[in-house]
C-alpha cells in the first residue's frame, strides 16, 4: 500500500485524506494545531455555494476597489507590506481583472462546484448530516443598486428574479431591508452547513478506516527535496516520511513549498465572521442570503446565525479588528435586526489562501510525489470534496473527472 502524508487538517485537508483512502492509499493526517479545522475551516460563512462560484477578479473590479479604499466601512481594506508576495499577487490579480477571464473562470467553477455536490452526497453514506447541520435551504442575493441588479437578472442562467417585497415574502428575515432593496436573484439546490462540525466528524471517520495511520500534530518546517522527489517534511517533532506527499496546509502551503523552490501564487484574504444565537422570539433567515454590494452572507447553522464577510489584505494578520468587527455587527443589526441575540455575538477572523485568479490548484508538481490542493479562496468547504476527487483520481493515474485548464500549476 503506497503510503501518503497529507499536510493540513482543514476541510481541503480533511476530505483529501478521506478520497486517498477510499482510493487504496495508506495515510497520515499532519497538522500543526492541537485540533483539526482550527483555522480557516472553523467559523466560516457555511454556505455551500456551487452555483454562486464568481471569482473575486472581474471587469471594473480594481475600480470598485478603489471606492472601497476610500470607505472605512467599506468590503475591502489593504495595508501594503513589505513583502514582494503581495505584489506579485496583485499584479496577477490585475491580469485576471476582464470579463472574458472571468466567464472562463467562473466555467471551470460552476464545474467544480458541481462534482463538488455529487461528492458531498457520496459522502453522505459516511457522515451523518445531522453530524454537521447540513440543510438545503436554498440561496437568495440580494440587491441593494438597481443598475447592479439589473445587470444580474438579465444573465440567462441567473435563476429565479424577484422583487424587493418578493424576497421579503421569501425570506421574512428581511423585512427591515425591504426599502433600500432593488431585489434579488433566488437558486434552489444550495446548502448551509458547520464547517467545523463536518471536519470533526469526518477526522473521526477517517481514524476508523483501515487504512489510516494517525494524524500528527506537529509543525511543519520545510519539505526535504532530492533531486525530482521529496524525501521527507521535517518538522518540530522530526522528519516524516512517505511515498507521497500533498500540500493541503492554506496559508501555510505557499511557505512550504517556497523550501522546495515551488512558488505558489496565494494570498491571505482575512474574513470575518459573527456567530449569534438564535432564540425562540427571533426570526432567523432559513435561506442562505448574500447581501452583494455588502459583501455580507448569512447562514442559519443550527441554533446560531453566522454571518461572514470582508476582505482586509494585510498579510497573515489574524487579529480581530475591533473597528471591522464594530462596522460588520452594525450592517447585521439594519439588515436582519430581529434574527438573533446580537447581545451575544462571537466574533471570528481567519486567513482564506486565494489565487489570484479565485481559481484553485489541484494536482502535480515538478516533483514526481508531491502534489498540490490549495488556493480555495472562501470557497473551500464549497469546492473541498470535489477538488479531493480530482486529486485522488490523478494521484491514481487516472484522467480527471473535469478538465484542468487553469486548476493546475501550470
Amino acid at each position: 500500500m503506497k503510503q501518503v502524508i497529507v499536510i493540513g487538517g482543514g476541510v481541503v485537508g480533511l476530505t483529501s485524506a478521506w478520497w486517498l483512502l477510499e482510493a487504496g492509499f495508506g495515510v497520515t493526517l499532519l497538522e500543526r494545531a492541537p485540533q483539526v479545522a482550527s483555522a480557516a475551516s472553523a467559523r466560516n460563512g457555511g454556505q455551500l455555494s456551487y452555483r454562486y462560484v464568481a471569482p473575486l477578479a472581474d471587469a471594473g473590479v480594481p475600480l470598485k476597489a478603489l471606492q472601497w479604499l476610500f470607505d472605512k466601512n467599506g468590503p475591502l481594506r489593504f495595508r501594503p507590506e513589505a513583502d514582494l508576495r503581495q505584489w506579485r499577487w496583485l499584479a496577477s490579480f490585475l491580469k485576471h481583472c476582464s470579463a472574458a477571464v472571468n466567464r472562463t473562470t467562473t466555467g471551470q467553477l460552476l464545474q467544480l462546484g458541481e462534482l463538488s455536490r455529487h461528492a458531498m452526497a457520496q459522502l453522505e453514506t459516511h457522515v451523518r448530516l445531522d453530524d454537521f447541520a447540513w440543510r438545503d435551504a436554498g440561496k437568495l442575493v440580494v440587491y441593494r443598486s438597481a443598475h447592479t441588479f439589473a445587470a444580474a437578472a438579465s444573465r440567462p442562467d441567473a435563476g429565479l428574479v424577484l422583487s424587493a417585497a418578493e424576497c421579503v415574502a421569501r425570506e421574512p428575515a428581511l423585512a427591515a431591508a425591504e426599502p433600500v432593496l432593488a431585489g434579488g436573484i433566488y437558486n434552489s439546490g444550495e446548502a448551509v452547513a458547520d464547517c467545523h462540525a463536518f471536519c470533526q466528524a469526518l477526522a473521526a471517520r477517517l481514524q476508523a478506516h483501515p487504512g489510516f495511520r494517525a494524524i500528527v500534530h506537529a509543525d511543519a518546517h520545510s519539505l526535504i527535496n532530492d533531486s525530482r522527489r521529496i524525501v521527507g517534511v521535517r518538522t518540530n517533532r522530526g522528519v516524516l516520511q512517505a511515498d507521497a506527499y500533498v500540500l493541503a496546509a492554506g496559508i501555510q502551503s505557499r511557505t512550504l513549498a517556497q523550501t522546495a523552490g515551488i512558488y505558489l501564487p496565494l494570498y491571505p484574504l482575512k474574513g470575518y465572521s459573527l456567530s449569534a444565537p438564535i432564540r425562540a422570539i427571533d426570526t432567523a433567515p432559513e435561506i442562505s442570503v448574500t447581501d452583494f454590494e455588502r459583501k455580507v452572507l448569512y447562514a442559519r447553522i443550527g441554533s446560531q446565525l453566522r454571518v461572514a464577510a470582508m476582505v482586509d489584505m494585510v498579510g497573515e494578520d489574524t487579529r480581530l479588528d475591533a473597528h471591522r468587527l464594530a462596522t460588520l455587527t452594525r450592517q447585521v443589526r439594519a439588515t436582519m435586526p430581529h434574527a438573533a441575540d446580537y447581545d451575544h455575538i462571537v466574533p471570528w477572523a481567519g486567513l482564506r489562501p486565494a489565487t489570484p485568479g479565485s481559481a484553485p490548484i489541484i494536482g502535480a508538481t515538478g516533483y514526481d510525489n508531491l502534489w498540490l490542493n490549495v488556493g480555495h479562496g472562501p470557497l473551500g468547504f464549497t469546492f473541498a470534496c470535489g477538488s479531493a476527487t480530482v486529486l485522488a483520481d490523478l494521484m491514481q493515474g487516472k484522467a480527471a473527472p473535469m478538465p484542468l485548464d487553469g486548476l493546475s500549476l501550470r
